[in-house]
Protein backbone atom coordinates (compact mmCIF):
# COMPACT_ATOMS: atom_id res chain seq x y z
CA UNK A 1 0.00 0.00 0.00
CA UNK A 2 1.29 3.50 -1.20
CA UNK A 3 0.13 6.13 0.87
CA UNK A 4 0.16 9.54 -1.23
CA UNK A 5 -1.34 12.49 -1.51
CA UNK A 6 -2.07 13.80 -5.49
CA UNK A 7 -2.15 17.46 -5.94
CA UNK A 8 -3.42 19.71 -9.13
CA UNK A 9 -0.71 21.79 -10.30
CA UNK A 10 -1.10 24.40 -12.92
CA UNK A 11 -2.35 23.39 -16.80
CA UNK A 12 -4.31 20.89 -15.05
CA UNK A 13 -1.17 18.16 -14.27
CA UNK A 14 -1.44 15.76 -11.19
CA UNK A 15 1.64 15.22 -8.82
CA UNK A 16 1.80 12.67 -6.17
CA UNK A 17 3.35 14.39 -3.58
CA UNK A 18 4.93 11.53 -0.37
CA UNK A 19 3.00 11.22 2.77
CA UNK A 20 3.88 14.16 5.70
CA UNK A 21 6.59 12.12 7.95
CA UNK A 22 7.53 14.27 10.81
CA UNK A 23 10.79 11.94 10.71
CA UNK A 24 12.54 10.36 8.62
CA UNK A 25 15.27 7.41 8.55
CA UNK A 26 17.35 6.23 5.73
CA UNK A 27 14.51 3.81 4.63
CA UNK A 28 11.80 4.82 7.12
CA UNK A 29 9.03 7.29 7.39
CA UNK A 30 6.82 8.18 10.34
CA UNK A 31 3.66 10.07 10.86
CA UNK A 32 1.18 10.41 13.35
CA UNK A 33 -2.17 7.72 13.85
CA UNK A 34 -5.66 9.13 12.62
CA UNK A 35 -8.85 7.73 13.12
CA UNK A 36 -9.09 6.47 9.54
CA UNK A 37 -6.00 3.79 10.23
CA UNK A 38 -7.98 1.75 11.92
CA UNK A 39 -7.15 -1.19 8.48
CA UNK A 40 -3.61 -0.68 9.52
CA UNK A 41 -3.60 -0.80 13.41
CA UNK A 42 -5.47 -4.37 12.52
CA UNK A 43 -3.01 -5.60 10.71
CA UNK A 44 -0.45 -4.84 12.74
CA UNK A 45 -2.23 -6.08 16.32
CA UNK A 46 -4.12 -8.29 15.12
CA UNK A 47 -1.88 -10.27 13.97
CA UNK A 48 -0.97 -13.12 16.63
CA UNK A 49 2.71 -13.44 15.47
CA UNK A 50 3.55 -9.32 16.35
CA UNK A 51 1.44 -9.44 19.57
CA UNK A 52 2.30 -12.69 20.79
CA UNK A 53 4.41 -10.99 23.23
CA UNK A 54 2.32 -8.55 24.65
CA UNK A 55 -1.23 -10.26 25.10
CA UNK A 56 -2.52 -10.39 21.62
CA UNK A 57 -3.73 -10.82 19.49
CA UNK A 58 -6.39 -8.13 19.99
CA UNK A 59 -10.07 -8.51 18.19
CA UNK A 60 -10.98 -5.04 16.05
CA UNK A 61 -12.91 -3.49 19.90
CA UNK A 62 -9.56 -3.68 21.35
CA UNK A 63 -7.63 -2.20 18.69
CA UNK A 64 -9.83 0.77 18.37
CA UNK A 65 -8.95 1.70 21.68
CA UNK A 66 -5.75 1.16 21.08
CA UNK A 67 -5.63 3.62 17.89
CA UNK A 68 -7.70 6.20 19.81
CA UNK A 69 -5.06 5.41 23.40
CA UNK A 70 -2.00 5.97 20.38
CA UNK A 71 -4.10 9.50 19.59
CA UNK A 72 -4.82 10.13 22.73
CA UNK A 73 -0.75 10.11 23.99
CA UNK A 74 -0.35 12.50 20.73
CA UNK A 75 -2.73 15.36 22.13
CA UNK A 76 -1.64 14.94 25.62
CA UNK A 77 2.26 13.86 25.63
CA UNK A 78 2.84 14.85 22.34
CA UNK A 79 4.02 10.96 21.41
CA UNK A 80 2.64 8.02 20.45
CA UNK A 81 4.06 4.52 18.64
CA UNK A 82 3.74 6.25 15.54
CA UNK A 83 3.05 3.62 12.11
CA UNK A 84 6.09 3.50 9.85
CA UNK A 85 6.61 3.12 6.14
CA UNK A 86 9.05 2.56 3.82
CA UNK A 87 10.30 4.89 1.88
CA UNK A 88 10.97 3.26 -0.94
CA UNK A 89 7.32 1.99 -1.89
CA UNK A 90 5.40 3.14 1.28
CA UNK A 91 4.83 -0.08 2.61
CA UNK A 92 3.40 -0.09 5.76
CA UNK A 93 5.57 -1.98 8.29
CA UNK A 94 4.45 -1.48 11.71
CA UNK A 95 4.98 0.99 14.96
CA UNK A 96 7.62 2.50 16.54
CA UNK A 97 7.12 5.09 19.64
CA UNK A 98 6.89 6.52 22.89
CA UNK A 99 4.52 6.66 25.58
CA UNK A 100 4.45 8.42 28.68
CA UNK A 101 6.16 6.22 31.52
CA UNK A 102 6.73 8.61 34.27
CA UNK A 103 5.69 12.19 32.75
CA UNK A 104 6.75 14.40 35.88
CA UNK A 105 10.29 12.87 35.61
CA UNK A 106 10.68 13.65 31.63
CA UNK A 107 11.09 9.39 31.42
CA UNK A 108 9.46 7.91 28.25
CA UNK A 109 8.74 4.43 26.97
CA UNK A 110 10.02 3.02 24.15
CA UNK A 111 8.12 0.43 21.84
CA UNK A 112 8.14 -1.26 18.53
CA UNK A 113 6.26 -3.63 17.07
CA UNK A 114 6.62 -4.60 13.55
CA UNK A 115 5.05 -6.65 11.05
CA UNK A 116 6.48 -10.27 9.84
CA UNK A 117 7.22 -9.35 6.70
CA UNK A 118 9.86 -7.04 8.41
CA UNK A 119 11.49 -8.88 10.46
CA UNK A 120 15.08 -9.23 10.69
CA UNK A 121 15.90 -6.53 8.52
CA UNK A 122 17.46 -3.88 11.08
CA UNK A 123 14.09 -1.96 10.94
CA UNK A 124 13.21 -2.28 14.57
CA UNK A 125 17.03 -0.73 15.48
CA UNK A 126 16.86 1.58 12.68
CA UNK A 127 13.41 3.19 14.19
CA UNK A 128 14.40 2.95 17.47
CA UNK A 129 17.55 4.76 17.31
CA UNK A 130 15.42 7.64 15.80
CA UNK A 131 12.75 7.73 18.47
CA UNK A 132 15.57 8.21 20.70
CA UNK A 133 16.74 11.07 19.28
CA UNK A 134 14.09 12.82 18.82
CA UNK A 135 13.10 12.24 22.85
CA UNK A 136 16.40 13.23 24.18
CA UNK A 137 16.52 16.26 21.66
CA UNK A 138 13.04 17.27 20.95
CA UNK A 139 11.35 16.00 24.34
CA UNK A 140 14.39 16.90 26.45
CA UNK A 141 13.96 13.42 28.46
CA UNK A 142 16.22 12.79 31.22
CA UNK A 143 15.85 8.92 30.15
CA UNK A 144 14.34 6.01 28.47
CA UNK A 145 12.55 2.87 29.88
CA UNK A 146 11.79 -0.30 27.81
CA UNK A 147 10.58 -3.66 28.98
CA UNK A 148 9.82 -7.09 27.14
CA UNK A 149 8.28 -10.53 27.57
CA UNK A 150 11.14 -12.98 28.97
CA UNK A 151 11.27 -15.55 25.73
CA UNK A 152 11.28 -12.47 23.23
CA UNK A 153 15.03 -12.41 22.84
CA UNK A 154 14.97 -9.89 19.45
CA UNK A 155 13.55 -7.13 21.65
CA UNK A 156 16.14 -8.15 24.23
CA UNK A 157 19.11 -8.22 21.70
CA UNK A 158 17.72 -5.07 20.09
CA UNK A 159 17.63 -2.88 23.65
CA UNK A 160 21.15 -4.31 24.43
CA UNK A 161 22.33 -2.88 21.23
CA UNK A 162 20.86 0.68 21.58
CA UNK A 163 22.59 0.65 24.64
CA UNK A 164 19.90 -0.20 27.62
CA UNK A 165 20.65 -1.82 30.88
CA UNK A 166 18.88 -4.53 33.15
CA UNK A 167 16.77 -3.03 35.77
CA UNK A 168 14.66 -4.84 36.99
CA UNK A 169 11.56 -7.70 36.29
CA UNK A 170 7.77 -6.39 36.43
CA UNK A 171 4.53 -7.97 36.58
CA UNK A 172 3.16 -6.97 32.95
CA UNK A 173 -0.77 -7.83 33.77
CA UNK A 174 -1.80 -8.36 29.46
CA UNK A 175 0.73 -11.82 29.92
CA UNK A 176 0.52 -12.23 33.13
CA UNK A 177 4.38 -13.05 32.99
CA UNK A 178 7.13 -11.14 34.56
CA UNK A 179 8.59 -8.84 32.03
CA UNK A 180 12.33 -8.12 32.09
CA UNK A 181 12.40 -4.00 32.23
CA UNK A 182 15.28 -1.87 31.16
CA UNK A 183 16.44 1.80 31.36
CA UNK A 184 18.41 4.23 29.14
CA UNK A 185 19.09 7.63 30.81
CA UNK A 186 20.21 10.47 28.60
CA UNK A 187 24.24 11.20 27.87
CA UNK A 188 24.83 14.70 29.09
Amino acid sequence: MVLCKTAAISWGTTVTLPPNYFLQTARLGFRPWSAGDLPLALALWGDANVTRFFGGPFSQEQTQKRLSSEIANLTAHRVQYWPLFLLADGDFVGCCGLRPYKPAEKIFELGFHLRPAHWRQGLADESARAVLAYAFESLDATAIFAGHHPKNHASQKALGKLGFHFTHEELYPPTGEMHLCYLLPRQR
